[in-house]
């Protein structure tokens, strides 16, 4: 049987979506991608400028286009929103990107006929409930980013303190893509060993709490300094938009429905879900701790609370 080929459509040509449609064409993961955004001339120059790159990237059609070409997608990428200003939380952000998020949806389903809905746009939890409740989707299909960026900055953190490799350090953090997110210390290892243990035999004393305010503060201090936040989230973008089109099935930190995950339902937070080309076909029932269950459930009943105000 024939292979048809992958596509990818990019809701939102903003520093972010450029980024993003910029982080996959480099890691040639589809032969299309769209990127679509109400200002067409600045969706149509993110096209142009990525496409006289592709000497560099290989064959792939990238275009700007409207709603009607999210037709056949295998993903769709949805970063439309205002961005978050200096001194202002991501959930400051909701009253302004509802109304956005509410338009996408609407203009997404009069053509929508198959593919995974990953939502970027802040703040993430509430938009990813938002739009699939509003999408009437299965459960999954739509998931947002979620802690996967905050997990990557959390292990970036502990790997400056800790001075090992990156790539030796695992672990995540879960909750809301925000200021309620918590570190699961006992997912922590290096190399297979448990970070107390590492840190002991090393002689190595972490100041857990330290590593977190980095973690929770480092999104606002680059904004601060830059405006944005975009390279980090495109590369967690890409790896995602990776593990979809291949439904590898990996296991992220991303935000989706949950319905009576350890008595948590109604609210869309980030677990650890496994993730394929339908989006999150499952979520993992991690051994928490006491305090860490305790640290998920405020979490939801935080963000329940929250968009009750919204009317969500």
């Amino acid at each position: 049987m024939e292979r048809k080929p992958t596509k990818i459509s990019i809701i939102g040509a903003g520093a972010v979506g450029a980024a993003c449609a910029f982080s996959i064409a480099t890691q040639r993961l589809c032969a299309e991608i769209v990127i679509i955004d109400v200002n067409k001339e600045k969706a149509e120059g993110e096209a142009m400028d990525i496409s006289h790159g592709l000497i560099t990237m290989g064959t792939m059609n990238i275009y700007s286009g409207d709603y009607s070409d999210i037709v056949d997608s295998d993903l769709i990428v949805i970063t439309a929103g205002v961005g978050r200003k200096p001194g202002e939380t991501r959930l400051d952000l909701a009253n302004k990107n509802i109304a956005i998020a509410r338009d996408v949806t609407a203009n997404i389903m009069k053509y929508y006929n198959g593919g995974a809905i990953m939502v970027v746009s802040n703040p993430v939890d509430v938009i990813t409930y938002l739009i699939q409740k509003e999408s009437g989707l299965p459960i999954g299909r739509v998931f947002g980013t979620g802690t996967v960026l905050d997990s990557a900055r959390f292990r970036y953190f502990l790997s400056t303190k800790i001075d090992a490799d990156i790539r030796n350090i695992h672990g995540y953090t879960a909750g809301e893509h925000g200021e309620a997110q918590f570190a699961v210390w006992s997912s922590v290892h290096v190399s297979g060993m448990r970070l107390d243990s590492f840190c002991e035999k090393k002689g190595i004393l972490l100041d857990k709490d330290e590593v977190m305010r980095e973690t929770v503060s480092s999104g606002a201090q680059v904004i601060k300094r830059k405006g944005v936040t975009n390279y980090a989230i495109a590369a967690i973008v890409a790896e995602l938009a990776a593990t979809v089109l291949k439904n590898r099935r990996s296991i992220f930190s991303v935000t989706s429905l949950l319905d009576d995950y350890y008595g948590i339902g109604n609210v869309a937070i980030s677990v650890p879900s496994f993730v394929g080309d339908e989006g999150v076909t499952g979520k993992l029932m991690y051994d928490f701790t006491q305090d860490e269950m305790e640290n998920l459930h405020n979490t939801a009943t935080k963000i329940r609370a929250f968009m009750d105000t919204l009317g969500i």
